[in-house]
């Protein structure tokens, strides 16, 4: 579902964000990406959603060579991964509704799939009751629930999700991760960038890690 084949980003004045990374994930398998700050892991989720693309190396995502996909191919791309960001990145005066709809609206997606969609992925993350409400009136948890449904709500079959328990307490954060492992059930890819190393343990799910832009590590289970 996502394979990375000898993959590196270099940027300005020779420096190099990813050296020669390799890895595969398959359908329906979490994992975990961490590393020390500035290690690559940002990098290589963009490199993923095509915001950036690689200076050297092949990409698959969902059985597609990102490097033979065209400026036209972009959005469409982008509509098969989801991605869920630490600080929410919500429109605060829009509605809960609106927020998760956004990616539909997008898509010219019809209005009576909308509703239908934004409902069940609402329901999903638990917040079905909320959907009138501003972000601001939500707690930290709730916001990000909110930012979880807008990601799955066009049903990606590849979901990323950088630092999401950032801003959480360990009990939300736990809760949220249960979220992702239901996710995965149903055959979500999901790659979770995150430097929460208990988390990682108490999870036991495969974690690749970064240092230095070079991939170190690969291991399944607690370490």
């Amino acid at each position: 579902m996502i394979a990375f084949q000898d993959v590196s980003k270099r940027y300005g004045r020779g420096m190099e964000a990813l050296s020669g990374v390799t890895f595969e994930l398959g359908a329906g398998e979490m994992a975990f990406l961490t590393g020390h700050s500035g290690a690559g892991k940002s990098t290589l989720l963009r490199l993923i959603g095509l915001v950036e693309r690689p200076t050297r190396g092949r990409i698959e995502v969902n059985g597609r060579d990102l490097g033979h996909l065209t400026r036209r191919d972009i959005p469409y791309h982008r509509r098969q991964v989801g991605t869920i960001f630490q600080d929410f990145k919500l429109l605060r005066d829009r509605t809960v509704y609106d927020n998760v709809a956004l990616p539909l609206i997008v898509a010219s997606v019809s209005h009576q799939e909308i509703g239908r969609r934004v409902r069940a992925a609402l329901d999903k993350v638990g917040l079905l009751r909320k959907e009138r409400a501003l972000p601001p009136s939500l707690s930290g948890g709730e916001q990000q629930r909110v930012g979880i449904a807008r990601a799955i709500v066009s049903k990606p079959p590849v979901v990323l999700a950088d630092e999401p328990t950032g801003n959480l307490d360990p009990d939300l954060s736990r809760e949220i991760m249960q979220l992702f492992g239901q996710f995965s059930q149903v055959g979500v890819t999901l790659l979770v960038a995150t430097h929460d190393i208990d988390l990682i343990r108490k999870m036991e799910c495969r974690t690749l890690v970064l240092r230095n832009g070079q991939l170190v590590d690969d291991y399944r289970g607690a370490q």
